[in-house]
C-alpha cells in the first residue's frame, strides 16, 4: 500500500487553509498578491536554499510582482539572537509579507520574526499565549519537511541560550494565512530528517490524543493523523521516492499539528526537550525515544488507557501494550536509537534533566501530572 492508497471520510478542518498536491508551491507568487504582499522575505536555511527550494519560491514570488529577498540564516533550534537576526532584512526591506520555507525551525524563525516585527521587544515578551497586541504581518508557510505541523500552530518555539528554556510563543495572529504543502519538496530529505521529521509527526498524533485539554475536534485530528502516518511512514522509507506517501506523511503532519494548536502536548515532550538542549539530539529522535515510557507512564490512569484504546481500535486491557510496540517498531522501521545509552546520556545525568523537564510547559497538560521523580523513572527506563 503507497501512501496515496489511505482512504479516510469525513475528515476534520485543519487549523489553516491548505494548498496541497505535487507542484503547489509554484502557486506561492499568486497566493502572496492574494493576502496583500509586495514585498516578501523568505526565510530559510543554507541546507534549504542548496537544495533550490528557496531561489525556486523566491523566482515565483518575483514573477508575480512582488520585491523577494532571501534570508538564510536559520539555525536548528531557534534562539532569541536567530530571532533578532531575521528581523534585520526584514526590517530593511520593509517586508510586508513573510515566507518560511524549509522545516519547523524555518517556521519558527519566520514566526518569531513576525511578533517582533510587528510589535517590538523581545521573544521572552511572548512567552505564552495571545500577548501580541498589534496586528502581524500575512505569514505563508512552506514546508519542505514533513514532521513538526508547525504550519498549522501560532506557537513559535523559540529557545532561550541563557536559561535553556523552549518558549512557546502563541497567538491568533502568528497563525499562516496559508500552508503549501507539495510533497516534492520532501524528496531532497536526507533519510535521517526523514526519520526524525515523521517520528515527531507520530508523538504529536499520539500525544495529542490523551491530553488534559483534548477536545472532540482535537482527537478527530490526532485520530486521522495517526492512520495517515502509521500507514504511510513505512512506505517513504521503503521507497523515499514514493510521491503519493509522502504527501500522506506530509498531510499527516499538519493533521497533528492542527491537533496540537488545540490540545498541546504532554510529557514525551516535555522530556525531549532537554535532551534536545543538552545532549543536541534532534526532536524527532528524543522525543520519539521517549514517547513509549510515557505512554506506558499514562497508561497505568484507567481514562488514558481507554483513550489509547480508541486512538489504535483495541480494547483498553490490550491497548497500552499495542501502542508503546507500535511506536518501538517504528523507531526500528525509521532506524532511530531505542535508548539514552545509546545517544551518550548516562545515568549521572537523569537527576538534573528530569527537574528540568518538570518545568517544561507541556508536562501541564499531560493526563497524569508528572513530577520530577516520576520524570527520573521515564529517564531510567528508557537508558
Amino acid at each position: 500500500m503507497t501512501g496515496g492508497d489511505i482512504q479516510i471520510s469525513g475528515l476534520p478542518d485543519l487549523a489553516v487553509p491548505v494548498v496541497q498536491g505535487a507542484g503547489a508551491s509554484r502557486r506561492v507568487g499568486d497566493l502572496a498578491v492574494e493576502h496583500g504582499g509586495s514585498r516578501a522575505l523568505v526565510v530559510t536555511d543554507e541546507g534549504v536554499s542548496k537544495a533550490g527550494h528557496a531561489g525556486v519560491v523566491r523566482d515565483h514570488l518575483r514573477a508575480a510582482g512582488l520585491e523577494a529577498e532571501i534570508y538564510l540564516g536559520v539555525h536548528q533550534n531557534p534562539t532569541v539572537d536567530d530571532v533578532h537576526d531575521c528581523v534585520e532584512p526584514a526590517r530593511a526591506m520593509d517586508a510586508d509579507l513573510l515566507v518560511a520555507v524549509g522545516g519547523g525551525s524555518s517556521l519558527d524563525t519566520a514566526k518569531g520574526c513576525n511578533f517582533i516585527l510587528t510589535n517590538g521587544g523581545r521573544m521572552q515578551d511572548y512567552w505564552g499565549v495571545d500577548k501580541a497586541r498589534k496586528p502581524m504581518l500575512p505569514f505563508i508557510a512552506v514546508p519542505t519537511t514533513a514532521g513538526t505541523g508547525s504550519e498549522c500552530q501560532r506557537f513559535a518555539l523559540i529557545s532561550d541560550p541563557e536559561t535553556h528554556q523552549k518558549m512557546a510563543c502563541g497567538d491568533g495572529k502568528a497563525l499562516a494565512r496559508v500552508a503549501i504543502l507539495d510533497p516534492v519538496l520532501t524528496l531532497t530529505q536526507p533519510p535521517f530528517v526523514a526519520a526524525c521529521t515523521g517520528m515527531d509527526a507520530m508523538s504529536h498524533a499520539v500525544e495529542t490524543s490523551v491530553t488534559s485539554v483534548a477536545t472532540e475536534e482535537s482527537i478527530a485530528l490526532s485520530h486521522v493523523a495517526h492512520v495517515m502516518l502509521a500507514e504511510a511512514l513505512p512506505c517513504v522509507i521503503a521507497d523515499p521516492n514514493d510521491l503519493s506517501a509522502r504527501a500522506s506523511v506530509q498531510l499527516g503532519a499538519a493533521y497533528a499539528g492542527s491537533a496540537i494548536e488545540r490540545s498541546m502536548l504532554g510529557a514525551a515532550h516535555s522530556a525531549a526537550n532537554p535532551l534536545t538542549a543538552h545532549f543536541d539530539l534532534p526532536h524527532g529522535q528524543a522525543v520519539g525515544l521517549m514517547l513509549p515510557h510515557v505512554v506506558a507512564f499514562n497508561g497505568e490512569d484507567p481514562a488514558t488507557a481507554r483513550k489509547y484504546a480508541d486512538l489504535v481500535g483495541e480494547p483498553a486491557s490490550h491497548a497500552v501494550s499495542s501502542v508503546t510496540r507500535m511506536l518501538f517498531r517504528l523507531l526500528e522501521t525509521l532506524k532511530l536509537q531505542r535508548s539514552l545509552g545509546s545517544l551518550g546520556v548516562r545515568r549521572e545525568d537523569v537527576r538534573s534533566l528530569a527537574e528540568e523537564a518538570a518545568t517544561q510547559w507541556t508536562a501541564r497538560f499531560n493526563p497524569r501530572p508528572p513530577a520530577a521523580d516520576d520524570f527520573e523513572r521515564l529517564y531510567e527506563s528508557a537508558l
